[in-house]
């Protein structure tokens, strides 16, 4: 298999330099503090400056603080001129209910990269079609606390990677120092499920949090892109029933490609007892395959992101060529 990325007509925002200041917001759920603390300090390590609002640390019910005012951090971080970046606190549940109050006009006119994973997709997917800029599906402040190697150093390489007349080095980091790639089953643990061809926008993120942007104003456009699938928790029926959900919906009509991440804990107390994560799997690639059956559509499975012990930052909004 091999990758390669070429010209996106999505803003790349500038790259952050060691000294520079990432702002940190909530869009999302109540944090732990420890593990927080703990991500707030792997990010000092690669010689980043923290900037923090008091905001960050309300609450209401299940979440940091109301709807409009986890918005409006947002906000301001992107209107702020002295942040360079922005990574989310944790994920969890909230991130829909600040789309109506962000400011998509501001970002386009301050782009910068953000950052996050699971329930910030709702963000990604937003801030990257609305204000047509790049953004970094990678790990949360609290996810941090107990990144592995793989995890911290992509995503390090994500922030400060820039190409000035291309995508080329934007995921370059991910197994080989090359444009994307040159991966392969033998060198990633990653699987072909069918060969071909694809050139796409990478786009995508978690599968639960997509689906319930379907039918909304928020719902992302798939077409011509090469999507990203990945999920946590979720029995396979339920991975089911949410893809096919989005394929009768009309959103997967125009995908060119499909490269799934990892669906951790997936499986488990399935109506059909699945108590083997290799089963579920299996079963999991089976539903892919039958949802994408599309015979010219090119799919790989398990590639090292998302809820996995490996979680490697993906730039979406970059255009992926996928070769097998």
């Amino acid at each position: 298999m091999e990758y390669q990325l070429v010209i996106s007509n999505y803003t790349q925002p500038p790259s952050l330099k060691q000294g520079d200041t990432i702002g940190i917001c909530a869009p999302s759920g109540i944090f732990d503090i420890s593990r927080f603390n703990i991500g707030i300090n792997m990010l000092k390590s690669m010689d980043f400056n923290l900037h923090i609002p008091d905001e960050i640390y309300q609450k209401k019910r299940y979440m940091a603080g109301e709807d409009k005012l986890r918005a409006d951090v947002i906000n301001s971080l992107f209107q702020n001129s002295n942040i360079k970046g922005i990574v989310c606190a944790r994920g969890g549940f909230g991130a829909l209910r600040t789309l109506d109050y962000i400011d998509y006009d501001l970002i386009t006119a301050n782009p910068k990269l953000f950052v996050g994973f699971s329930d910030v997709t709702a963000l990604l997917m937003a801030i990257s079609e609305r204000s047509r800029i790049q953004v970094v599906h990678g790990p949360v402040v609290t996810s941090l606390a107990d990144a592995n190697e793989a995890t911290v150093k992509s995503l390090y390489q994500q922030l400060t990677s820039y190409c000035s007349s291309c995508d080329a080095d934007v995921n370059s980091h991910i197994y080989y120092d090359k444009v994307f790639g040159g991966i392969s089953s033998d060198s990633c643990g990653c699987r072909t499920l069918r060969k071909g061809y694809a050139l796409g926008r990478l786009t995508g993120g978690n599968l639960a949090t997509l689906c319930h942007l379907t039918g909304t104003r928020f719902q992302p456009n798939f077409d011509d892109s090469t999507l990203f699938l990945e999920d946590v928790g979720e029995p396979t029926y339920k991975i089911d029933r949410m893809l096919t959900q989005m394929k009768l919906a009309g959103m997967f009509n125009k995908v060119k490609g499909v490269i799934t991440g990892s669906f951790e804990r997936c499986g488990y107390n399935d109506i059909n007892k699945i108590d083997n994560i290799n089963q579920a799997r299996t079963i999991i690639d089976e539903i892919i395959l039958e949802i994408f059956d599309n015979p010219e559509q090119p799919i790989v499975s398990v590639v090292d992101a998302g809820h996995g012990i490996t979680n490697l930052s993906l730039r979406f909004g970059a255009v992926v060529q996928i070769d097998i």
